[in-house]
């Protein structure tokens, strides 16, 4: 009797069981919930977005050159072929898609390329606001050289101002070949004014120090003197960071003034600014902290906007990093609430080679730099207060995984709480964002001229 009902209570929950698959898997599939493409210099992503975790198959075709993607237990939808129309003409990598039914249960997706890319795919579980999420990542094969990037563009700047130079000294010698009245002012004016904002413009910010012999002029030109200020707009793509009572998206305003502060930085002599993302799309705090040690920064400055559960919270903080743990409650909660952005933005933990060194480079951060940090901080901070209210009167400490390098002084600038109404208006204002690049600005300025970087040479 007892065996008897065993056998029935089996039988029960295994029909139960194929039921539930019947329902749930076998007449219908995972359901899209969103497609979106986020196209780069650095690499394009594309995600698709589903209520079930997805499956998939991808190969490389030549002539044309395409990725094929063999989606498992997925039916065509109007969703899914949404993908088709959100290709941008400008994206670097991706020329088109196009969908179609393959098999039963199975989509094809073919990804026509404009340049041969090396694709990485990865599947992300639920987080934050996401369902299941399949991640393609294009990537060129052939990444590009940051600092050579750098270097190019002082040497453009250089031979434009030298070009406008050319162009005011013939415009010169035109006017004083033409007869003129002998009243007319002496030749040794217009020279004198013309010249040294453009001379100005070609010099360096500081005077190298005395290093090695001479290099051959061939060798020489391809070296550089830069003061580099890597510069770290916050969040990106998947992920939005925090969102103000109106909708304006973190990641849009940090770009927005880091922008800005790239074009300032960019205009005083002997300074060059290098962004960790140009556009809206997502990098890893690791990555940032690598693309900043790639151009040998001298200065890493990552810039956001604070959010808290009410919207009484105000004003701008600035935060160094700490090795002994943080300086206050609400500083390690913002430190947490930052690291956590690889999470949802969706790092691909595959393409991290060696993950213990990275590990190891983001725990090597030193007493020196962290000085440092703490210095460039206390300027920024005091300019920061001129132009708005501060959260905090002085800078905070926490375990901020993007000020990890080891050696590169680092702070985290939360520009204003944008789930304060007051304040998200003045974020969206260009006003207040030209005042907080200028205070930036001005606090980066101040900390180079009483604390030079050690000249070094930049050799490619």
């Amino acid at each position: 009797m007892k065996a008897a009902t065993t056998r029935r209570q089996a039988l029960r929950q295994m029909g139960t069981l194929v039921l539930g698959l019947g329902a749930a898997d076998i007449t219908w599939g995972a359901a899209i919930v969103g497609v979106r493409v986020w196209p780069a210099q650095a690499y394009t992503r594309v995600t698709i977005e589903s209520d079930q975790a997805l499956t998939a198959r991808q190969f490389l075709a030549d002539n044309p050159p395409r990725l094929v993607v063999d989606i498992d237990g997925l039916e065509l939808s109007p969703a899914l072929r949404e993908l088709v129309g959100k290709v941008r003409s400008d994206d670097p990598f991706i020329a088109g898609v196009r969908v179609g039914q393959n098999q039963p249960r199975v989509v094809r997706l073919v990804i026509d390329l404009k340049q041969p890319v090396a694709p990485q795919q990865l599947t992300l579980a639920p987080v934050a606001a996401y369902q299941h999420r399949l991640v393609f990542d294009l990537f060129p094969t052939e990444a590009r050289d940051p600092l050579l990037a750098l270097i190019n563009e002082r040497e453009a700047a250089a031979g434009q101002a030298e070009r406008g130079l050319d162009d005011t000294l013939g415009a010169f010698i035109a006017r004083i070949e033409q007869p003129a009245p002998v009243s007319a002012q002496p030749a040794s004016g217009p020279l004198r004014t013309a010249s040294p904002p453009v001379v100005a413009a070609a010099a360096p910010l500081m005077t190298p120090a005395p290093g090695p012999a001479a290099l051959p002029p061939d060798e020489q030109r391809r070296i550089d003197r830069l003061v580099v200020v890597a510069i770290d707009p916050g969040h990106g793509g998947e992920d939005p960071g925090a969102i103000g009572p109106t909708g304006l998206r973190e990641k849009d305003v940090v770009l927005s003034v880091a922008l800005k502060l790239r074009d300032r930085i960019n205009s005083v002599p002997g300074m060059r600014a290098m962004l960790t993302r140009d556009a809206d799309y997502f990098v890893p705090l690791g990555e940032r902290v690598g693309k900043a040690r790639r151009v040998q920064a001298d200065l890493f400055v990552s810039i956001h906007a604070d959010a808290f559960f009410t919207p009484q919270a105000r004003g701008a903080s600035v935060f160094a990093l700490s090795s002994t743990g943080a300086s206050s409650a609400a500083a390690r909660w913002m430190a947490n609430k930052e690291n956590a952005a690889d999470v949802v933005g969706g790092v691909n933990t595959v393409a991290v080679k060696d993950a213990q060194v990275l590990r190891a480079m983001l725990e090597m951060s030193t007493d020196a730099q962290i000085k440092d940090s703490l210095k460039i901080g206390r300027e920024v901070l005091d300019r920061i207060g001129k132009v708005g209210a501060l959260h905090k009167r002085s800078v905070e400490q926490a375990g901020f995984a993007v000020l990890k390098a080891p050696d590169i002084p680092s702070i985290l600038v939360e520009t204003a709480f944008i789930s304060n109404p007051e304040e998200e208006a003045k974020l969206r204002s260009e006003a207040y964002q030209d005042q907080l690049v200028e205070a930036l600005h001005t606090g980066i300025r101040r900390y180079f001229a009483r604390n030079p970087p050690l000249a070094r040479q930049r050799a490619l």
